[in-house]
């Protein structure tokens, strides 16, 4: 496989400038009073503590690549983590969070809960993370780092993972003042990978190893177009853990048994997305060899169409996934970018192949037999009006772990991160 230093001029150009623009969203969409991070570019859009956890990380990728001064970036983080360790912990409905964690939205503003949303055990273990990658890399003497290592630690010890359980082996999706915890645990093959891992490597509050023994309990190991792997249809599923941790080597139980790795296994899932959109099973408009990324994403809208006798329905937001669907011929190239460590080689010609990286669906278009509600096609198709900071963050995060390693060199030195994987039994290849 090719790296960043086997690259011609204009793929290094395409991947800088992606990264920058991806980037800008950080910029863009935050209140610079206190650091939240706007979910969407819509004008009234909450904060998403997802999107803060990603703009942590990118902070120092900015830095290293000259978006930011070292100076800036470092404001910006203590601004953030101020307020979040501010901002009130408690049971009321109106707080910004409760025993650690925090509310999936919060008000731009106040930093209070926004939408009678959940407490989020997984956005959490994403801000988390964020906050401990900032921790690792500002490591400077001066009395501004310290006190973004002091407060990031803080932060992150005052998380209670195991209340989340909720009398649970699997960690709970999360819990609200109004009805208690969630139904749902996360057990089987998911984004929550990053999130048993921190919950493992807390000195305070940890979940034992019997939680993780939970979440493999229910993997499932398929073969799909002649290809063996750990089975999720959206990208995203295979992505996200991988933003701050370098799984190549390491192996869990499970893994060993079948002599693979998480990073391997991912590289997998990208072949077969790519497999998928050449066969192109449903006939939807666009698919092919450099047209593919099938991931949680943005929609044209609950809608339905009949088209050569084949009745279409079409999603708002909502996890798609490949080749088993839901599937409705809505490409996220962000989902492209950020699988480029695990197959630059289909990776970068796709990516190359975008005339732009907005989300869109070439098959929804405006055929007179269409049934649509609340969304506009077009004759060429559907393409988002809208950005999110979960996609923007982790098409600069994979670039750099691809370009350099930076986070994943980073996250290395974390001592949290490391607990959390020999707790969970990974060992070296």
């Amino acid at each position: 496989m090719s790296d960043w230093r086997t690259l011609d001029t204009a793929s290094q150009d395409l991947l800088h400038n992606l990264q920058s623009a991806s980037f800008e969203y950080f910029l863009d969409y935050a209140n610079p009073k206190n650091g939240l991070i706007a979910d969407k570019t819509t004008p009234d859009s909450p904060c998403s503590i997802a999107a803060v956890g990603m703009a942590l990380t990118a902070y120092p990728i900015a830095v290293e690549r000259g978006f930011l001064s070292r100076t800036e970036a470092v404001a910006r983080v203590l601004r953030t983590l101020a307020f979040l360790a501010d901002g009130e912990q408690s049971q009321s409905p109106n707080a910004s969070g409760y025993r650690g964690f925090f509310y999936h939205f919060l008000d731009m503003n106040s930093g209070r809960r926004a939408w009678n949303c959940e407490l989020s055990s997984l956005d959490t273990a994403i801000l988390m993370a964020g906050i401990l990658t900032a921790r690792e890399y500002f490591k400077g003497e001066s009395s501004e780092e310290a006190g973004i290592r002091s407060r990031a630690e803080s932060l992150y010890l005052r998380v209670d993972w195991n209340w989340m359980r909720a009398d649970n082996d699997a960690i709970c999706l999360g819990w609200t003042p109004e009805r208690g915890f969630k139904r749902w645990h996360y057990k089987g093959y998911s984004e929550a990978l990053i999130l048993y891992l921190l919950a493992l490597g807390s000195p305070s509050f940890p979940v034992p190893p019997s939680s993780y023994d939970a979440w493999l309990s229910t993997y499932r190991w398929r073969r799909i177009y002649g290809v063996d792997y750990l089975h999720a249809g959206p990208l995203f599923i295979h992505q996200l853990s991988h933003i701050w941790v370098d799984f190549r080597g390491i192996r869990d139980r499970f893994m060993r048994a079948r002599e693979c790795d998480y990073f391997e296994n991912s590289r997998r899932a990208t072949l077969v997305q790519q497999a998928y959109a050449i066969r192109n099973p449903r006939g939807l408009a666009g698919y092919g060899e450099f047209c593919w990324g099938i991931t949680a994403c943005d929609g044209p809208g609950r809608a339905a169409r009949t088209q050569n006798g084949r009745r279409r329905m079409f999603f708002d937001y909502t996890a798609r996934g490949a080749p088993y669907g839901p599937d409705d011929g809505t490409i996220a190239p962000w989902a492209a970018a950020a699988s480029l460590p695990f197959a630059p080689e289909i990776v970068l010609p796709t990516l190359a192949h975008f005339d732009h990286m907005g989300t869109c669906n070439a098959t929804f278009t405006d055929d007179p037999s269409l049934e649509k509600a609340g969304s506009t096609p077009q004759k060429s198709g559907w393409t988002s009006p809208h950005r999110f900071g979960i996609h923007e963050g982790p098409t600069v995060m994979m670039i750099e772990n691809y370009r350099s390693g930076l986070i994943w060199s980073s996250m290395r030195d974390c001592a949290i991160m490391n607990e959390g994987l020999l707790r969970a039994d990974f060992h070296a290849a």
